[in-house]
């Protein structure tokens, strides 16, 4: 998701509403909202704005203050070609921006890279777009790409089940709309992925668009040093679609990659089997290209996310312990696992009467 995906939206959304430009925006409500569709559409680009703002300022901890205004259009042509405009600069933001530059936005955990805000961008487009189609009763129906939708429900709605039909399911994901199946949505947030800062690395979020790239043997959108991502790593990413697809993906609950802070290189993956069971107990799993075995960086990395789910536990008391099973013969990741803290809790887990793993658990709260 980027520059081109943003550019995309736009110029679809300015078509389908410039057959309507001829109309009374003012005195129509747009769709389910309060607004009108000429308050709408200066929001699509006052968002479109804002987004491009935050990656060129780059602030953590609100939004750049400072607002578009359309006083000066004359019409709903001028209005469109802001919106286009405005576009363009988030598109261009988008491009120009490194992939490790993190700003604020407040859903769900204070920050987003600029795939995040392509993606709201895209998001904010089609949607109010649809909004004004409705109020405005635009015939034929506005209808965007399904590859957009796609591409917006995979990295903001990681928590959502995909239906056969992206649009349709990004319509109800939003609240504006019914899917067969499924109970009305009444509130919603996006979701960017999170990410854990540690010393040398950054344990980033892989979204289920990412991961379904990964474990059909692409990069995931990172760039890995020499010898990676490695086949655990892409049957980990499987994994993580596949709940994707089932509905049951929890994004916080899912797989990070191991992201040098020097050079921006991949070094491996870490991450949860899965969100906490009923006694509030997580399997991990990690592992590391080979290149990058041997100097800690699988340690600093499970005990940031060790740091993490010890907050969580705080906070939301629904973790309150992982677990680990390690391969008996594999002496240096029993080392990791005891570094971060982790004990011996079986001599002998998997099959048989003398299973070949240890198996090792770390409680969050005393």
């Amino acid at each position: 998701m980027g520059g081109d995906q943003v550019l995309q939206a736009v110029e679809h959304s300015v078509a389908a509403l410039g057959r309507v430009a001829d109309r009374d925006w003012e005195e129509s409500t747009a769709g389910q909202l309060k607004w009108s569709c000429r308050r709408t559409a200066e929001h699509i680009a006052s968002d479109l704005i804002a987004y491009a703002g935050q990656l060129a300022g780059r602030p953590t901890g609100r939004y750049v203050p400072f607002e578009i205004t359309t006083a000066e259009c004359e019409d709903n042509a001028d209005v469109l070609e802001v919106i286009r405009t405005t576009g363009a600069l988030l598109a261009a933001a988008v491009s120009t921006t490194p992939r490790a530059v993190r700003a604020f936005h407040p859903y769900p955990f204070r920050a987003a890279d600029r795939e995040g805000f392509a993606a709201m961008g895209v998001a904010e487009v089609l949607l109010h777009t649809h909004d004004i189609a409705v109020g405005l009763g635009l015939t034929p129906a506005y209808m965007p790409p399904a590859g957009l939708c796609e591409s917006v429900l995979a990295r903001l709605f990681p928590h959502v089940r995909p239906g056969d039909d992206p649009w349709t399911t990004l319509l109800w994901a939003t609240g504006r709309g019914d899917l067969p199946g499924r109970a009305p949505v009444t509130e919603w947030r996006w979701s960017n992925p999170l990410h854990i800062d540690a010393d040398r690395i950054v344990l980033q979020g892989v979204h289920p668009a990412a991961a379904a790239d990964l474990a059909e043997d692409g990069t995931g959108g990172f760039e890995w040093i020499a010898g990676g991502p490695v086949e655990g790593t892409r049957i980990g990413a499987g994994l993580v679609f596949q709940a994707y697809e089932a509905g049951v993906h929890r994004p916080e609950w899912g797989m990070f990659a191991l992201v040098r802070k020097e050079d921006g290189l991949a070094l491996g993956a870490l991450g949860y089997h899965g969100a906490p069971d009923e006694e509030g107990r997580v399997e991990i799993g990690y592992d590391l290209v080979e290149g990058a075995r041997g100097r800690g960086y699988a340690t600093e990395a499970l005990r940031a996310l060790v740091g993490w789910a010890r907050e969580r536990a705080r906070d939301q008391g629904d973790v309150r312990s992982l677990f680990a099973v390690v391969e008996k013969a594999n002496t240096a990741s029993r080392g990791v696992v005891s570094r971060a803290g982790f004990e011996k809790v079986s001599d002998d887990w998997g099959d048989g009467e003398h299973g070949e793993q240890f198996a090792y658990e770390l409680r969050l709260l005393a």
